[in-house]
């Protein structure tokens, strides 16, 4: 079994509970209140700022050009790729660079980040790139998942959010994701692939923590 199937069997009860939380559910259903995703549009926003980092740290870690290089093209795709979701829903709303810069950081997402750039900056390429997995695979599948309920991709507002995650420059994102954890852990100890599980599982509960705190607009 791959590393990355191993990781996705190990969280996959978290993973199911996405489907129908209630911030996910509304999404597909249309029926999401706009200040809700509003809410979550900037956190989100402020961050991918912190996860773009993650990635910038792989090229420091990564011993070979191409995954150097590739690294560096996954960089310029969250800020100038993920994020024109964020930036045309933002213009949509009457959202300002202004107003995210002056938004407050929930503890919830400042917690995520900060765990996320720890185990990349004090563990190995593995460990970073299993930190990374769970936002990018997760998000696929989510949005896999909500464009199966009938005229959600056709949605006047939450179709271009669904329509972004299934796109198929977004499934080239995810899958380079998914195969460096696979090509990285392909001699991996026991000991290693438990560390790893680990990380996966925290990111995923962090994951469930953040569409909690979207949906209850909390800062705490």
């Amino acid at each position: 079994m791959k590393c990355s199937q191993y990781l996705y069997e190990s969280a996959k009860d978290i993973w199911d509970s996405y489907y129908t939380h209630p911030f996910v559910a509304g999404i597909g259903n249309g029926d999401l209140e706009i200040e809700k995703f509003r809410f979550y549009l900037i956190q989100d926003y402020i961050y991918l700022l912190d996860y773009a980092k993650v990635f910038a740290l792989g090229i420091i870690k990564a011993t070979d050009e191409e995954t150097m290089r590739d690294f560096s093209i996954m960089v310029h795709d969250i800020l100038n790729g993920e994020m024109k979701i964020h930036k045309s829903y933002m213009k949509r709303l009457g959202i300002s660079q202004e107003e995210v810069k002056n938004t407050e950081a929930s503890l919830s997402n400042i917690s995520y980040t900060n765990y996320m750039l720890s185990v990349s900056h004090n563990g190995t390429l593995s460990d970073l790139a299993v930190a990374i997995l769970s936002c990018a695979w997760s998000y696929q599948l989510i949005a896999q998942e909500l464009s199966k309920i009938e005229n959600s991709v056709n949605h006047e507002f939450y179709g271009e959010w669904i329509s972004g995650y299934i796109s198929k420059e977004y499934a080239e994102t995810t899958k380079w994701c998914i195969d460096l954890v696979d090509k990285l852990t392909e001699n991996a100890s026991e000991a290693e692939l438990l560390r790893l599980k680990d990380i996966f599982i925290n990111c995923s509960k962090y994951e469930y923590n953040f569409w909690e705190m979207s949906f209850n607009m909390s800062l705490n």
